[in-house]
C-alpha cells in the first residue's frame, strides 16, 4: 500500500496550490479519501474528505470556500485545490485512505504560505 503526496511548496498569501495524492496497492475506489494537515507544534487536523464515489465531500470550517477536494478513481488519484491561501495554512499535508477496518496514511508534503 502506498499513498504519495506531491504539489507542496512555498506560496505567497492569497496564492494557490494543488496537492495530489497517488494511491496504489489497494482498491482505491472502495476507500473514502481525506486530507489532513499538521502545523509545527500542533496536532494533526482534518482538512477535507471525499466519499469513495466522489459524490459527498466535507470540509473543515477553516478551509470551506477556499479548498476543494476531488478524486479520479480511474487514475487512483485524489487532489486538494487550495485557493486564497493564508499564512495559517502552513503545514505538512497528509493524504489518508479509510475503509472499514483499514486506514492508510501518506508521508506528507510541506505547504508554506509566506511573503
Amino acid at each position: 500500500v502506498q499513498l504519495v503526496e506531491s504539489g507542496g511548496g512555498l506560496v505567497q498569501p492569497g496564492g494557490s496550490l494543488r496537492l495530489s495524492c497517488a494511491a496504489s496497492g489497494f482498491t482505491f475506489s472502495s476507500y473514502a479519501m481525506s486530507w489532513y494537515r499538521q502545523a509545527p507544534g500542533k496536532e494533526r487536523e482534518f482538512v477535507a474528505r471525499i466519499s469513495n464515489g466522489g459524490a459527498i465531500t466535507d470540509y473543515a470550517d477553516s478551509v470551506k470556500g477556499r479548498f476543494t477536494i476531488s478524486r479520479d478513481n480511474a487514475k487512483k488519484m485524489v487532489y486538494l485545490q487550495m485557493n486564497k491561501l493564508k499564512t495559517e495554512d502552513t503545514a505538512v499535508y497528509y493524504c489518508r485512505a479509510t475503509f472499514i477496518g483499514y486506514n492508510y496514511w501518506g508521508q506528507g508534503t510541506q505547504v508554506t504560505v509566506s511573503s
